[in-house]
Parts: structure tokens; sequence; C-alpha cells
């Protein structure tokens, strides 16, 4: 494997210099933070990266306050009660992008948070606390224990959030084949993902960043 710092460097030079790549790094949370966040909130940003999944971002980024009128802020105790006429209702208004699967999938990640906050005190708890040594097994709890949150929409949650992580995206993939990891260029099964884990947690310990810096350095230094 190559050391993390030829991928920095690279990245440095394609970005215009340290500065310029240093406001390209997403916002992490320290675990008091991710702590203190509210249950509706998670909801809401599942919501948000479930239906921009497959779709063009912007659309629902223009259209986001119908979907928190729409979803009356995204309570869970409220979302879980709505019946399937409510249901139906919502996806057929169109301050929202109307797609009933993807309604149903707000009710059902309700259920996910309030069944984990009833678990863990809260959800932003249960996270500040999963080991960072391990992100891979909390992207395998939310694709399992949510609905929709499976593959790259899971991690973009957590990283909207703040949680310090990285994301396994094409060109993190082609980073890290490129540096001399053995993974699939689609990789998905939990060997490959576990050798993805292993890489930042080396560059994590030898670079001293955060996960979610790595992971962006990475795309950078492919061009991204």
């Amino acid at each position: 494997m190559d050391t993390f710092d030829s991928i920095h460097q690279r990245a440095i030079e394609l970005k215009g210099g340290k500065a310029a790549l240093g406001r390209l790094m997403p916002e992490v949370k320290s675990p008091r933070q991710l702590a203190r966040s509210k249950d509706h909130r998670w909801l809401a940003q599942m919501a948000r990266c479930i239906f921009q999944a497959g779709f063009v971002w912007r659309v629902v980024d223009n259209k986001w306050e119908g979907f928190e009128e729409v979803f009356f802020g995204f309570p869970p105790e409220k979302i879980v009660m709505l019946s399937p006429e409510q249901i139906d209702r919502f996806a057929s208004n169109p301050l929202i992008i109307r797609n009933r699967q993807k309604v149903v999938s707000v009710q059902r990640n309700a259920r996910f948070v309030m069944d984990v906050a009833r678990e863990e005190g809260s959800f932003g708890r249960f996270v500040a606390r999963w080991p960072d040594e391990d992100l891979v097994g909390l992207f395998q709890l939310f694709r399992k224990r949510g609905d929709r949150l499976g593959g790259m929409t899971g991690q973009r949650v957590l990283r909207n959030m703040g949680r310090d992580t990285f994301i396994v995206t094409g060109d993190v993939v082609r980073c890290l084949r490129g540096a001399g990891l053995e993974i699939a260029p689609n990789p998905t099964s939990q060997r490959d993902l576990g050798r993805i884990q292993n890489a930042f947690n080396d560059w994590h310990q030898e670079s001293g960043l955060p996960y979610s810096h790595i992971s962006r350095i990475c795309a950078c230094a492919m061009g991204d």
C-alpha cells in the first residue's frame, strides 16, 4: 500500500494548494456534539439522502422546505403513526417528490430511529459511541435495520450529520486500488469492506486526520 502522504500531496497539487484543499473538507462534529443531535434531524437527513439517491440532488434541495412542511419536521413518534391513507396523501403532495416507496421508507426509518433511541438513549448518542475502527459495521447496521439505507446512502447520512466517516465512492475506490489495496472495482463483500476499513485505520494512524477528511482527500486525488 502507498503511504497516505503521497495521496495527500497529489490532492494538494490538483486542488491548487493546501489551503484550497482544506476548504473542501467536510465538517466533523465531536462525539459530544453528535450525542446532542436530535432524533428528528436524523430522520430528516435519512429522508433527504434517500430522496436524493438516483435523483437530481438540487431538485430535492429546492423542495426541502416542502418536505419539512409535509412531514411536519420529521418527529419519529408522529411519523410512525401515519395511516396508509395519510401515506397516500403525502405521496401525491406536489410539495415533495412524489415517490410512494420513498415516502414509506420515511415511516420505516422513523421506527428504526425510535427503536435505537429507546435502546441507547438517543440515536445521536448511539452513533457517537460507535467505534471509528468499525465504521463498516455501522454501515451494515444501517442497511439491515433501516430502510433504503444501504450503500452510500447510509454513509452520506452519517457524513451529513457530522459523523466522522469515510464514504466508499467510485473515486475513493479507485484511489484505494491505485494505492495497492486488493479490492473489487465495486467492493460490496465483507472481505473488501473490511480491507477498506483497515486501510483507513492505517491512514488515520499515519496522518492523524479524521476519516472524513482522508476520504475526501482520496476523492480529490482522483480529480473529484
